[in-house]
């Protein structure tokens, strides 16, 4: 069963083909993180899944390449410097030290001109990129200027999978993908239209934003497209909306990995969140990763779960798609249409969302009412 799923993310969700090179990397426990048995034995079989991964790899693709790196200890660091050779080529990455473009590339203080002569050199050297990668690290990269470069300036397809269970080949990832397909293209479309979005929850949660002139992207698990890019599980509507918009309050119920004992309220206040409180020990968690930098408290997503076969509450790699979910994110959002760089992209679930969608005419559109996804008339 393990194999027969790991075989279709190379046929059905990658599409690879016998002469390409696909990358999969994982990354290993830092010696400075401070884990306990059960988190340790989960990132164990994350690098069991990952070399059974890319050696199944073998049989679809002409080359694998498989690496594994020290933890950057937060998702949405760039990876190292090793791995960028490894996906880019030697001389793209010689040359952008040359530049001293890299170090702020991997500091994420780069200016959007450097961004821009970074892009050229990638693009100059683009036919020694990968053609797909397959990303088993603990801590994402899927909100890096790493992966940004491979699927928009490589064409390079990209899996990413943080935090990934065996179980969820079983559940998320067994899934009818065109109906995951139809259902989230669907929900995309509808949000497209709309100008500003109001969420409510029955835990206390009310938020609004702008999306005005952001794209909607669909998260549907069809990565066979060049430049194609998403999370495996799939089955989201996301967007970064417009900075400085976001007004309200989040109350989490859950933190990424595990239940809080009690509610942790976060206010937001022109697109940040600029007060988090709670009786529970993880709000000196996050207190503690806000006050790193201010970006890090930006409003950086709103997603919109679809995945009909997500089940778990306790990851966030798969809770953030279970239908009837939304999930908010806060620091970075540079690399799917926001303007905020930050080495730090966190997602929170709310549970049974009410989603209002207004149009700049005023108009209102209900999408969700207390979780249940509401008919959507096709476009």
């Amino acid at each position: 069963m393990l194999s027969d799923s790991i075989r279709a993310i190379y046929t059905t969700n990658l599409g690879v083909k016998r002469e390409e090179t696909v990358l999969v990397f994982t990354d290993l426990i830092s010696e400075k993180e401070l884990i306990d048995a059960k988190i340790q034995c989960r990132r164990e079989r994350l690098r069991d899944i990952a070399l059974l991964t890319a050696e199944i790899g073998k049989s679809f693709a002409k080359k694998i390449i498989y690496h594994e790196y020290p933890s950057t200890m937060s998702h949405g660091t760039e990876p190292p410097e090793g791995l960028w050779r490894l996906a880019f080529g030697e001389k793209a990455v010689k040359e952008l030290i040359k530049s001293d473009l890299l170090p702020g590339l991997l500091a994420k203080k780069i200016s959007d001109d450097g961004i821009k002569k970074a892009e050229a050199v990638i693009d100059n050297h683009r036919n020694s990129c990968v053609d797909a990668v397959i990303a088993l690290s603990n801590y994402s990269t899927s909100h890096t200027r790493f992966r940004d470069f491979l699927t928009s300036v490589c064409k390079s397809r990209y899996a990413s999978m943080p935090l990934f269970e065996a179980s969820m080949f079983e559940g998320a990832m067994d899934v009818n993908w065109k109906d995951l397909a139809k259902r989230t293209t669907s929900v995309a479309s509808a949000v497209a239209k709309a100008d500003m979005i109001e969420i409510r929850t029955a835990n206390g949660t009310h938020i609004s934003l702008s999306k005005a002139g952001r794209k909607a992207l669909a998260d549907t698990g069809i990565l066979t497209k060049p430049g194609s890019f998403g999370n495996l599980p799939a089955g989201e509507v996301y967007i970064a909306p417009l900075e400085g918009t976001a007004n309200g309050e989040l109350v989490l119920d859950w933190a990424p990995m595990r239940e809080l004992k009690s509610p942790v309220r976060l206010t937001v206040k022109s697109g940040l969140v600029v007060n988090v409180e709670g009786d529970e020990p993880y709000v000196e968690i996050l207190s503690g990763r806000l006050n790193e930098r201010k970006e890090n408290a930006n409003i950086a997503e709103l997603g919109i779960g679809t995945n009909d076969k997500a089940k778990r509450p306790d990851n966030i790699l798969e809770s953030e798609k279970i239908l009837g979910t939304i999930h908010i994110a806060l620091g970075d959002n540079s690399s799917f249409g926001g303007k905020v760089q930050t080495p730090f992209h966190q997602d929170f679930v709310f549970f049974r969302p009410t989603i209002t969608l207004i149009e700049k005419s005023g108009a209102k559109t209900v999408l969700m009412k207390d979780g249940k996804l509401k008919e959507i008339s096709r476009p």
